[in-house]
């Protein structure tokens, strides 16, 4: 049996029938599966990443034949730093380099026989494409989110608004804070009522301080800096003010949190959403500064311990701190904000170990003790979140108690747990039980009933109001590079107007120097034809981040060839939401918020009719490589043998490329020759001679040498080996070690099927004779599990399933019709190829990709017998049936 053969027969075959390609308008239940869409890397595919591929793939062909008109496409996330940086490294253009690897990454998911429509591919990278991401952005600078409708609307609605009756009786998501009436809108110079507009756009720009990295020439998210250095690269990275596009997520806050409920999501994927958006209810209060008339507000979700609050904290960005600081502790505190503001916001969360601070020398007042308290500024309040200050109660926060202990700030209680004593000067008491003291009215009250009395206490007195605050804040969407999508927005005097839709897409322009000016500027400032207008207009130069493309990807798959609009209506709701969508969970706070926020805006502006977009995810495990280690001495330029070393304190460990090390024996000539450095370096090998390495289950990845290209296996065991192997590593969802040694069994099990069926001179050893009624009882259970565990997932189990019922079959020799040809469909979604050909070997003329899955019949798979043990005195003495 050739496997590749077949392998290529076959592809060829359902590529010129076109088998896969989804029927739009067809009146057949619709499923539409999705895999999350690969960045192309030079690298092309390691057999990590196939996993999930695979895994959609069994679920479209199986739910082919069960009636089923399915959607399956692919397509590349194509534009982004990555691509960028892998570009200039090779000295190629990326749009070069990006079209290459596109053709390496289609060539071997082609090789893997996966069931993609042919008709849906898109790359995020192609004008015909991004022009609808700038659509959709246009749309989002074109809306504004009215509180009262709870949805985005037209900016136009907006504007009707402010000119007949000012922004006094406006309930919007914005930023503007000040009123005024239809006469002053109508007397706004055009310039002032551009820029109030701007602060109620969904997508705005707007100064901030971000992490910029000039190396890069661009500016990183959070995740995307660890200890003041880029992940990507180490290079350093600064906090710096920057003027950045902005969309206003943060509106979508509360839906967001809502829609989780009806998806069909891991509880981990929602928790770790709900963590990220972070709801919180408390209440805002406003705190009066000593010799000042400004007030300091602060968001509290423990207005009860307010009586406690000994000093406040603020944010070293928050814009009152130059004010309030005395000339005493200007110096200190100039330096200290310095120092704070080079670091990102999630080292600050996390700082560990001794408090930092500084006093401003300013105090402000308790407004229900009357006393003073002085104000410090500290790294771990973080400007973005609440308003960049708190009202410290040492008492009743571990963070605020280390900050008091340390600088030596008064710690009182006003929290008393019941039936126990707890001494706050030690540990601070943070449970939301207990009894009030020390505080004045609310003495007596426990908590919950506490923080009500309080709330209605702070508006009663016009100190502040109930609150809900989020976490989540507005997504930064500029990047100060050149391969992306250009933002469809001009400048007129420094006002930011939208390009008209006519005129879409702003088309990238191809440029000789794409690298970073590392000025604060995208490269695109070079590109002086393209820049500037014949009206003098000049076009903004960021380009927008790669998740841009990404966020709506799923919509254009639907209908991806039309050229008049982004997705055909009546397609969109027939099609959506995506039935099933794997890929990696490191997803779950980027990419899937992103696209349920875009999702949700289009939903608002009347052109879709879903306003979730994955009603069900899976995220596969990772494959994890096999590394190789060896161990070189740190004083002397010497490598031991793994099995010789005692100490490993005195050693540091090398990664060696897996294929230097067969059975975990390195070969030390070819070693040397694959790192020249260590050419005269001394190996110390063990007693038999032989120099053994260390073994590391690790990421695979290229930095560790562990990984193993899938073009090679499938060369040797052929497309439906390695689709069975990856399936059968052990559930989807957990991670699991690669084991070369155990892709023997799926092979096995293919080559014992195919020899069943067909006798050395090709022909089919099939029986046309009746079934016993054993024998369709194991056809039926078999057909009961393996349907289970496909609509569960659990492929793992099916293939399990699989050999079993080939060992039956093989041991009673039932080669009969009536017993393989079910069979085949079952296996037909993993082992496509080497079904297909024994499908036709059996004398069908069809292809099996439609047939229908066999079903089972219940009473055939009732256990009709059962065996019981006969014991006496205790010892199994016979069996009865």
């Amino acid at each position: 049996m050739n496997f590749k053969a077949i392998d290529e027969k076959w592809q060829k075959v359902w590529k010129e029938k076109g088998y896969f390609r989804a029927n739009r308008e067809t009146d057949k239940p619709k499923y539409y599966v999705l895999d999350m869409f690969p960045y192309p890397s030079g690298a092309g595919l390691h057999v990590g990443h196939p996993l999930g591929y695979i895994a959609s793939d069994i679920v479209a062909r199986y739910k082919r034949h069960q009636g089923f008109e399915v959607l399956h496409p692919m397509g590349y996330d194509a534009f982004g730093l990555p691509a960028e940086q892998y570009a200039i490294t090779k000295g190629i253009h990326p749009a070069v380099s990006t079209e290459q690897n596109i053709q390496r990454y289609r060539k071997q998911l082609e090789m893997l026989g996966l069931s993609y429509d042919p008709d849906a591919e898109i790359k995020t990278c192609d004008p015909k494409y991004y022009k609808w991401t700038q659509w959709i952005f246009l749309k989002l600078f074109k809306s504004w989110y009215n509180k009262k409708t709870d949805k985005a609307e037209p900016i136009e609605n907006l504007i009707k608004i402010f000119e007949k009756e000012g922004n006094k009786n406006v309930q919007a998501h914005t930023t503007y804070d000040k009123i005024f009436s239809a006469e002053e809108w109508n007397n706004f110079s055009e310039a002032e009522q551009q820029e109030i507009l701007l602060k109620y756009r969904l997508a705005y720009r707007s100064e901030t301080m971000v992490n910029w990295c000039p190396e890069l020439g661009t500016v990183l998210a959070n995740d995307e800096v660890k200890e003041g250095f880029s992940v990507r690269g180490g290079y350093p990275v600064y906090r710096v003010p920057m003027k950045q596009w902005f969309l206003r997520i943060t509106a979508y806050a509360e839906r967001l949190l809502e829609g989780l409920n009806r998806l069909d999501w891991s509880d981990a994927i929602k928790e770790m959403q709900r963590n990220w958006i972070g709801k919180s209810e408390g209440a805002l209060v406003n705190f009066p500064l000593k010799d000042y008339e400004e007030k300091l507000q602060v968001f509290t979700t423990r207005p009860d311990t307010i009586f406690g609050a000994t000093f406040m904290v603020l944010a070293p960005e928050h814009p009152i701190i130059e004010k309030i600081t005395t000339p005493e502790q200007e110096e200190e505190v100039k330096e200290y904000v310095k120092k704070a503001l080079n670091k990102s916001e999630r080292e600050r969360l996390m700082q560990q170990g001794t408090p930092t601070g500084v006093f401003t020398g300013a105090y402000a007042v308790n407004p229900f003790t009357n006393k003073e308290i002085p104000i410090w500024i500290s790294e771990y309040i973080i400007f973005s979140y609440g308003t960049g200050a708190i009202m410290a109660v040492p008492a009743h926060d571990s963070r605020d108690h280390a900050f008091a202990k340390h600088f030596g700030l008064p710690i009182v209680q006003v929290i008393k747990p019941e039936n126990s004593d707890w001494d706050v000067q030690e540990k601070a008491y943070e449970e939301k039980d207990g009894i009030l003291i020390n505080s004045d009215f609310l003495n007596g009250l426990r908590v919950p009933e506490a923080i009500k009395r309080i709330i209605e206490e702070i508006e009663k007195r016009g100190l502040g109001k109930a609150q809900v605050q989020y976490k989540l804040r507005d997504a930064v969407f500029s990047r100060q590079r050149y391969w992306g999508e250009p933002f469809p927005i001009v400048y007129k005097n420094d006002i930011p107007y939208p390009v008209d839709e006519k005129d879409l897409p702003v088309v990238l322009p191809d440029l000789d120097d794409y690298k970073p000016t590392g000025t604060g500027k995208s490269p695109l400032i070079k590109a002086k034809d393209w820049l500037v207008l014949p009206d003098g207009r000049i076009r903004e130069t960021d380009t927008m981040p790669a998740w841009a493309g990404s966020s709506w990807y799923f919509l254009r798959y639907i209908d991806p060839k039309n050229d008049e609009i982004f997705c055909r209506k009546d397609y969109e709701k027939k099609w959506m939401p995506v039935d099933l969508y794997v890929g990696g969970a490191e997803h779950a706070v980027g990419h899937l918020l992103y696209s349920r926020f875009f999702t949700k805006v289009l939903y608002d502006l009347g052109y879709i009719t879903h306003d979730e977009p994955f009603q069900k995810l899976v995220n596969q495990g990772m494959i994890q490589g096999r590394s190789n280690i060896i161990y070189k001495h740190k004083n002397k330029n010497e490598f031991w043998s793994y099995d010789l070393i005692e100490d490993f304190s005195e050693f540091f460990p090398v990664h060696v490329d897996i294929r230097l090390a067969e059975n975990d024996i390195l070969n030390i000539e070819a070693f040397k020759e694959w790192l020249p450095e260590y050419k005269d370096a001394t190996f110390i090998t063990s007693k038999d001679g032989k120099f053994y390495t260390g073994v590391q289950i690790e990421k695979m990845s290229k930095s560790f040498y562990n990984v193993i290209n899938p073009d090679e296996l499938c060369e040797k065991y052929g497309a439906d080996t390695f689709r069975l192997y990856e399936m059968f590593l052990g559930p989807i969802e957990q991670h699991k070690p690669w084991n070369p040694q155990a892709i023997s069994g799926p092979y096995n099990f293919l080559r014992k099927l195919w020899n069943f069926i067909v006798d050395e001179n090709g022909n089919t050893k099939i029986s046309e004779e009746k079934a016993t009624k054993q024998e369709l009882k194991e056809l039926h259970k078999t057909i009961k599990k393996v349907k289970n565990d496909v609509e569960t997932l659990n492929f793992n189990t099916a293939i399990s399933q699989f050999m079993i019922y080939l060992n039956f079959l093989t041991k009673n020799k039932a080669n009969k019709r009536e017993l393989i040809e079910p069979f085949l469909i079952m296996l037909s979604p993993f082992a496509p190829h080497i079904s297909e050909e024994l499908w036709h070997k059996l004398g069908h003329e069809n292809t099996i990709q439609f047939e229908p899955f066999p079903e089972y019949d219940e009473e055939l798979v009732k256990e009709q017998e059962k065996e019981y043990l006969v014991a006496i005195n205790g010892k199994v003495r016979a069996k009865i049936k």
